[in-house]
């Protein structure tokens, strides 16, 4: 039978998690075939020089949440690539009120700070003493927060962090399926705060980190450095290749692929799904309807990136710090600033400070779809109000993203049981992306790490 082979397995999606799983899968010795519709692999992941800066597409840094990042670094040869974050840039700016106040990351911290009134603070400590919810009911992030943390916590730390990792809506998203820590907590102690407390210990003996804990990093020449490394070392990646049809058959899968108008027939053993969802919805609802349905269901934003370069001088903010973040009860037209000369070194000349700002997402999908010049007189306005920057930039430059970031909502465990159920349906078949996991980098590489694995025992048997 593997003399009709073409691979042992078809990988078809070139962003991180498909780099990833294919690597992982490499390493083991399985003959990997990786497709790839873009002529350059690393999905969202990609960065631009102009003027002397550097700057990101998409994801600006990535956070070392687990081991198997370092493993794989170190097995590419990229280790020492890797830069961490500016010590003086650990400022996590919020807007309120107008003014950017930095996010309290101690108790200390927390008491003295001006972002949340003294009725909010106090609020907190009757958090211990509420009820948890049933195991079996789902709620929203926003109705959790409200019930344990109060309705000021909510809009001044929990929305604005949600917009900047999911570019999402807390009153939308599932708190089991976006952020299923804070559930176990309450289910486990009672309380996030009786939980945290408890958990200390472990977290110190657990080799992973959690996201609050985890140091940052990106690389000296960006993160596509990343996606390039692995897809340089993979012994076969065929981009500007199109996966068009999957069919099942005895002996494993057959992909119909599309490059350069040409279509041909691919055959493997075992396929690994790694595209967005609605792609890979296209793909499998044919034989697959349910699990077609529930991939078709996922939402993705529209996001838009203006990367923006200002004379330093000009900027009379400090900068000091990772960025600011924008709770949507502030009423403006972005969600956060990066400030990326500020986060990392040589991101710019001294004389220039670069910002990355992004807009549109769930909470404002329109603005993400306006000509490039109003995308960028919006965010030269805002920063002129937030950051007392000057009205016009240097440079503007704008990526547009149409289906950013999948969408943890309502009913998302339930639309992973589909998938789960489509793969013991057809052995041989596994889903692999960023809606499946967590949607940060290191979320990707650890359920990645994890695919591989049950991909190398399907093989074996």
């Amino acid at each position: 039978m593997s003399d009709r082979l073409d691979a042992d397995v078809i990988v078809v999606g070139g962003g991180i998690s498909g780099l990833a799983c294919a690597w992982n899968l490499q390493q083991r010795g399985v003959r990997v075939m990786l497709l790839e519709s873009r002529a350059q692999a690393g999905g969202s992941i990609g960065t631009t020089r102009e003027r002397a800066c550097l700057f990101e597409a998409g994801p600006n840094s990535a956070l070392d949440t687990t081991p198997l990042i370092a493993r794989l670094l170190n097995e590419l040869g990229i280790a020492g690539e890797r830069v961490a974050a500016n010590p003086a840039a650990h400022n996590r700016y919020i807007l309120r009120g107008g003014n950017l106040t930095a996010l309290p990351l101690s108790p200390f911290e927390f008491i003295a700070s001006s972002l949340f009134t003294t009725r909010a603070k106090l609020r907190l400590f009757g958090e211990p003493f509420i009820a948890a919810s049933g195991p079996a009911v789902e709620e929203s992030v926003a109705e959790f927060v409200r019930r344990r943390l109060g309705g000021e916590f909510l809009d001044y730390a929990i929305d604005p962090f949600v917009a900047g990792v999911y570019a999402g809506d807390p009153e939308t998203l599932s708190v089991k399926a976006a952020f299923p820590r804070l559930h176990e907590l309450e289910q486990t102690y009672g309380s996030l705060i009786r939980g945290y407390l408890a958990g200390s210990r472990a977290r110190q003996r657990n080799p992973e980190k959690s996201k609050q804990a985890a140091p940052m990093f990106a690389f000296r020449d960006g993160m596509q450095t990343l996606p390039a490394a692995i897809a340089r070392r993979l012994a076969r990646v065929e981009l500007v290749t199109s996966a068009v049809k999957v069919t099942p058959a005895n002996d494993g899968y057959i992909v119909t692929a599309r490059s350069a108008d040409a279509y041909r027939d691919i055959r493997a053993r075992t396929l690994v799904v790694a595209t967005p969802a609605h792609a890979a919805a296209g793909l499998v609802a044919p034989y697959l309807p349910n699990a077609g349905a529930a991939l078709a269901a996922i939402e993705y934003p529209p996001v838009a990136v203006a990367v923006s370069a200002y004379r330093r001088d000009a900027v009379r903010h400090a900068l000091d710090g990772f960025g600011v973040l924008v709770p949507q009860r502030e009423r403006r037209r972005i969600l956060g600033t990066i400030f990326s000369s500020s986060l990392f070194d040589n991101r710019a000349p001294p004389e220039l400070a670069l910002l990355t700002t992004f807009v549109g997402g769930m909470r404002q999908p329109e603005i993400a779809r306006l000509d490039d010049a109003e995308i960028s007189a919006i965010v030269q306005s805002e920063h002129a109000a937030m950051l007392s920057a000057p009205p016009r930039a240097e440079f503007v430059r704008i990526k547009r993203w149409e289906r950013a970031i999948p969408q943890y909502t309502l009913g998302h465990l339930d639309r992973m049981s589909a998938i789960e159920a489509a793969e013991r349906d057809f052995p041989g078949l596994f889903f692999c992306a960023n809606y499946r996991g967590g949607v940060a980098i290191g979320d990707c590489i650890k359920s990645a790490d994890h695919i591989a694995n049950r991909v190398a025992t399907s093989l074996r048997r």
